[in-house]
């Protein structure tokens, strides 16, 4: 196994890294783990290409305004690229190729017949009335026509996008075909050929991840303290099912803050940010004269003195600056990439578990596989089919990762990259190189 760089080492190293640089750096660790091909490797450092296209807008008051979007397809040895499409005002060709890259390791982690892709518009939503977001979507889909399509590449909703603009896109690029054809992307409504319960999958599968390293360390769900940072779909999804199978979920948090009850917070009475933007600290307020609640910095609540830490939010929230004041025993990954690299050394060190998001968030991309296979199929599954579903993937997944952290005692991230690598370059080595 191959010693984690120190933590002096690393700290210099640590300053908010895109995530291009996070993941090629998780490839070269993981290749330490794998007897694979150097050129296999040296081949996924890099996407197969990068669509940069400009999208005109008529805003309300009749200007032209023209954003840039962009479509990153990683690797697609398995099957079509997937991954989302976020509309963000820092959405880069970086970006979305670090991000594509992840969705390809995710993918591969879960044995679905897909590669990485990823995607979106720089712009920022907030700034758009319902009626420019839909000409804008519509104008995307346009301009990817040629490079998306359900054998080719499978968007899906991410930051700040939703299942309405997946449901402009799919009939915007049907329109372009002549024919209706919902597999083009996955997140839509189910009334057009969205799966139940792909909105709380990520959060779902968040919940079970934890759930299986609480027994996986001997301990027992109704005997621990969970602290979720973001209650947005993730955050807000793992609390209330965690919270169901009967853990005490100590501390909550929104952009504004967290609130914090060591007795335990009743997570179904606290609005969700797609329920009630910023609710959180508004629930706070509310409880102001109960004296066993109290509000805390998003800062504080990461090192709050819990089991299990769940950062649900944004990425780079765990650094070398605060991976030593972690004081929980498990961490789980419900956000993309909360952990930096230097982080993720320090709390190695520390013999802190970290479950990676390639296997604690995959629940999302689980049920779009779900949501592509009911649109080839032409027919749709039961809420309670998804579910039961997902909670087998999630099961097997677990396994496989499992067998190689007891087997060759690596961490739990090592073992997603070695499974995920080794699948890929079992592909890459049966289907051959192109001359």
């Amino acid at each position: 196994m191959t010693t984690p760089p120190s933590t002096a080492e690393t700290e210099s190293a640590d300053e908010p890294e895109s995530a291009l640089v996070t993941a090629r750096r998780q490839l070269e660790r993981a290749a330490t783990h794998v007897d694979v091909d150097p050129g296999v490797v040296e081949r996924l450092k890099h996407p197969t290409r990068v669509q940069q296209v400009s999208v005109p807008l008529e805003r309300e008051d009749g200007t032209v305004e023209v954003f840039t979007g962009y479509r990153a397809q990683h690797d697609d040895v398995r099957g079509p690229y997937k991954g989302g499409l976020r509309y963000h005002p820092e959405v880069s060709a970086e970006e979305c190729i670090g991000l594509s890259m992840w969705m390809t390791w995710k993918c591969a982690v879960m044995d679905l017949p897909f590669g990485g892709g990823k995607g979106g518009i720089a712009v920022d939503p907030k700034s758009l009335t319902d009626d420019e977001t839909e000409r804008l979507t519509r104008r995307f889909a346009e301009e990817l026509r040629d490079v998306v399509g359900p054998t080719k590449d499978v968007p899906a909703p991410d930051m700040g996008t939703d299942a309405q603009t997946m449901a402009w896109f799919m009939d915007a690029y049907s329109m372009q075909q002549g024919e209706t054809i919902p597999g083009v992307v996955t997140g839509k409504p189910p009334v057009i050929g969205g799966s139940y319960g792909r909105e709380e999958a990520p959060g779902r599968s968040t919940a079970i991840a934890a759930r299986e390293a609480i027994r996986y360390y001997d301990r027992e769900v109704s005997e621990t303290t969970v602290a979720v940072q973001g209650f947005g779909s993730v955050g807000a999804n793992a609390a209330r099912l965690l919270h169901e199978w009967g853990a005490s979920i100590v501390a909550v948090s929104d952009v504004n803050g967290a609130v914090y009850d060591a007795d335990g917070l009743d997570v179904e009475a606290i609005p969700s940010h797609h329920e009630e933007p910023e609710a959180v600290t508004s629930f706070a307020t509310d409880l102001k004269d109960d004296d066993s609640v109290r509000r805390l910095s998003n800062a504080d609540l990461l090192e709050l003195d819990v089991d299990v830490l769940i950062p649900a939010a944004v990425g780079n929230v765990l650094t070398a600056d605060n991976a030593d004041a972690v004081s929980a025993d498990i961490v789980v990954e419900g956000a993309n990439g909360p952990t930096t690299f230097a982080a993720d050394a320090v709390l190695e060190e520390r013999d802190v578990p970290v479950i990676p998001d390639i296997l604690a968030n995959a629940g999302g991309v689980t049920v779009s596989y779900f949501e592509w296979l009911q649109d080839i199929n032409r027919r749709q599954w039961s809420l309670e089919r998804v579910n039961e579903e997902l909670e087998d993937h999630m099961l097997e997944a677990w396994t496989d990762l499992r067998d190689v952290v007891d087997a060759e005692g690596l961490t739990w991230r090592d073992a997603a990259y070695v499974v995920a690598l080794s699948r890929i370059a079992e592909a890459k080595e049966t289907r051959g190189l192109w001359p």
